[in-house]
């Protein structure tokens, strides 16, 4: 039972993660040590599970999916987007340069926490450390694309964006800003649960078909890497943290914004400045132009020592 409150608190963790835009649920999942479970439960849907129901029944299903780690998990996750979607939200609407200068303390260490379980570091893993920040850092600059209605189209997003919710440090919904769909996507899925729209539906079964398909492929691939080049997949990943730092560093200049169906208006794309260029700025919305320095630090230090407290608080929980 305890351990089932410990793996629902994590789910709670990365629930809440998702609701902030530009943080991925698997940086929380990999901070707190049940990545490779997880992608491993994903793994696990497919052939796999029908030949398990087959042998054993549901009891083989139930097994083959680790159904207990799965309900716990998916439970938190529930509860913390529930919760993120009233206190985050809050919290990046009243204070966004304090909110994101803890999650940039967070993602540091968090990179460095991955960093550390490389047994070995060399030439290769270097260089994949390099490659996995230059792509992450890439897509953080990335200047938003044209979307495209056509039903392929959305199918492919789908897949892109359900496999970058895998990966630490890359967020599911910033691809679909980048892939010029998130507008169009996220409207169309609610009006499709509200009405049952036909064509919304179809749009909507295109993108969830997308989903299923770039998981179950995504986490075959991430599992066979962690299997056969773990230090390589780790460097990658690691890279992927530090190159994500560009999209949470707090003092922002948004260049654009859009109008969401509920009238509010949100950052659609901004780029990191320095301090001093941050307090010279005008009309900067959202963030304004007080760099609140001291704040800054004092939060990244929070977001630093987070990290810390946490894997010691695991580490007891699991020796109890």
């Amino acid at each position: 039972m305890k351990s089932q409150l410990i793996i629902a608190a994590k789910g709670m963790a990365m629930g809440m993660a998702e609701v902030v835009p530009g943080v991925s649920g698997g940086t929380i999942a990999f901070i707190t040590g049940i990545y490779e479970r997880l992608i491993n439960v994903i793994k696990a849907i497919g052939p796999d599970l029908i030949t398990a129901f087959r042998k054993d029944g549901l009891k083989g299903a139930w097994k083959a999916l680790d159904g207990n780690f799965l309900i716990a998990l998916i439970s938190g996750m529930v509860i913390g987007i529930v919760t993120g979607v009233f206190l985050i939200t809050f919290l990046l609407e009243t204070f966004p340069l304090l909110v994101w200068s803890f999650f940039f303390g967070l993602i540091i260490v968090s990179a460095w926490f991955v960093g550390k379980q490389i047994e070995a570091w060399n030439g290769q893993i270097v260089f994949m450390a390099t490659l996995g920040a230059a792509i992450a850092y890439f897509i953080t600059v990335a200047v938003p694309a044209t979307g495209n209605p056509a039903l392929w189209y959305v199918f492919i997003c789908g897949a892109i964006a359900v496999s970058a919710l895998l990966l630490p440090g890359i967020s599911g919904s910033f691809i679909l800003l980048l892939m010029g769909m998130y507008t169009y996507i996220i409207p169309t899925v609610k009006t499709a649960i509200k009405t049952f729209e036909f064509d919304k539906l179809l749009i909507l079964a295109a993108f969830g078909g997308g989903m299923f398909v770039g998981m179950v492929i995504f986490s075959r691939v991430i599992s066979w890497t962690f299997k056969h080049y773990r230090d390589l997949t780790l460097a990658a990943l690691s890279g992927f943290l530090i190159g994500s730092l560009n999209k949470i560093w707090p003092w922002q200049e948004v260049l654009q914004t859009m109008e969401k169906e509920d009238g509010s208006i949100v950052v659609v794309f901004s780029k990191s400045v320095l301090p001093n260029t941050f307090s010279s700025l005008t009309d900067n919305f959202l963030y304004g132009s007080d760099p609140q320095i001291l704040g800054c630090i004092l939060m990244m230090v929070a977001g630093f020592f987070t990290v810390f407290l946490s894997e010691t608080l695991a580490n007891k929980l699991n020796e109890a």
